[in-house]
């Protein structure tokens, strides 16, 4: 049996009820690896505290909230990412058209939105549920000094085509979901998003689970106590800039080495 955790108000004010300890979620000899606890409810509090230990929701709809901390937990670092020359062809070719942009929060909940009813093959529905969708926009809409939700946006002449959003703590930014309705539109706003990541000074972009498309990209598992080791330096740390501050440069692209050799 895993611990539930009481209900509580969507905003409780005073001190939550405490996660129980992410060593004691479900192993792998179980039919739930990760899984740590139920209950509770998606308020931005709890779900920032929940964040700055490594520990995410994820559930189906008419499922109660379920709490997880994967190990190993994969991560990307910003470092290795691996711009492959195809994808280095496509950004190229995307930073020199009229009309092509990356934006930041121009429309996060649009984003979110597109995200949840993306058809992901192998999956029988969304684990971004309405809940999940009202939590994250909320949270994005009453980004603080210390944690907010932020998008990053493909556009094409101000429509939007990929993206995706994710959590910012501190120095540390934990990747959420991703879409594209045109080729490729989801791996722009991907490297958009390590090029930032570059330049304010966060090391490490959290993808939670393994798969075979986000090691191709450079990311890589690392173990419970190292993942759990980087929280604890990183989401301390002054956030890169202030909630109304996010914006993309063009010239940011130049962290990714555009201009190098193939």
């Amino acid at each position: 049996m895993i611990p539930w955790l009481p209900p509580e108000p969507l905003e409780p004010r005073g001190r939550l009820t405490p996660f129980p300890a992410t060593n004691t979620a479900l192993g792998d000899d179980t039919e739930a690896p990760g899984l740590l606890c139920a209950g509770a409810n998606l308020g931005t509090r709890r779900l920032e505290a929940a964040y700055r230990q490594g520990i995410f929701p994820w559930f189906g709809e008419g499922e109660p909230i379920l709490w997880w901390t994967t190990a190993p937990r994969m991560v990307l670092q910003v470092d290795q990412f691996k711009l492959h020359r195809s994808l280095k062809k496509t950004l190229r070719k995307f930073v020199a058209t009229p009309g092509c942009e990356v934006a930041i929060d121009a429309d996060c909940p649009a984003v979110i939105a597109a995200c949840s009813g993306v058809d992901r093959k192998g999956q029988g529905g969304t684990w971004i549920v309405p809940a999940m969708v009202e939590a994250y926009i909320r949270w994005h809409h009453a980004a603080g000094p210390s944690s907010g939700v932020h998008s990053f946006e493909t556009r094409v002449d101000g429509q939007l085509v990929g993206g995706l959003y994710g959590v910012s703590i501190g120095r540390m930014f934990y990747g959420e979901s991703m879409f594209a309705l045109s080729s490729d539109a989801s791996k722009i706003a991907l490297a958009a998003l390590v090029a930032w990541c570059r330049g304010q000074g966060i090391s490490w972009i959290d993808c939670q689970q393994q798969t075979r498309h986000l090691a191709s990209m450079g990311a890589a598992p690392v173990s419970r106590t190292v993942f759990e080791s980087h929280l604890g330096r990183v989401t301390v740390m002054p956030r890169p800039c202030g909630p109304n501050d996010w914006s993309y440069d063009p010239t940011q692209w130049s962290r990714l080495g555009l201009d190098s050799a193939d």
